[in-house]
């Protein structure tokens, strides 16, 4: 399973949201007080090694983007969740989401809507 160090995390974040960006876009993302350029040019150049961003060299200066998918990251991380505190059980997952988060009742029945068609997708 792909797992991001924090800081490793909190950049593709900045990422997928920009899209695409330069050292100086992804710096300015963070809180206060600001990274080093150097810290993040270290870990943008192990990320690159590691495959999970790419760049295009523009003169002296390269615009960074995301290589790792969102939805594929977020995927395995999810399923690893399931796996490691509910025993593989997507069902006790849900029932503790749906129990222990503040959902509100237009929220719940958001959610119900989306797994209905998910059930619906799945049988066609």
């Amino acid at each position: 399973m792909i797992k991001l160090a924090k800081t490793e995390e909190q950049l593709i974040k900045h990422l997928w949201k920009l899209e695409k960006g330069y050292m100086k876009d992804l710096v300015e993302e963070f809180p206060h007080p600001k990274p080093a350029y150097t810290t993040i040019a270290t870990i943008l150049s192990r990320m690159v090694e590691k495959g999970y961003i790419g760049f295009i060299q523009r003169g002296k200066v390269r615009e960074y983007f995301p290589k790792l998918k969102k939805a594929e990251y977020f995927g395995k991380y999810f399923n690893q969740i399931v796996h490691n505190f509910f025993n593989d059980s997507t069902a006790q997952f849900a029932s503790f989401f749906a129990s222990k988060s503040d959902l509100s009742l237009e929220q719940l029945e958001e959610l119900k809507n989306l797994i209905d068609q998910q059930i619906k997708n799945k049988k066609k």
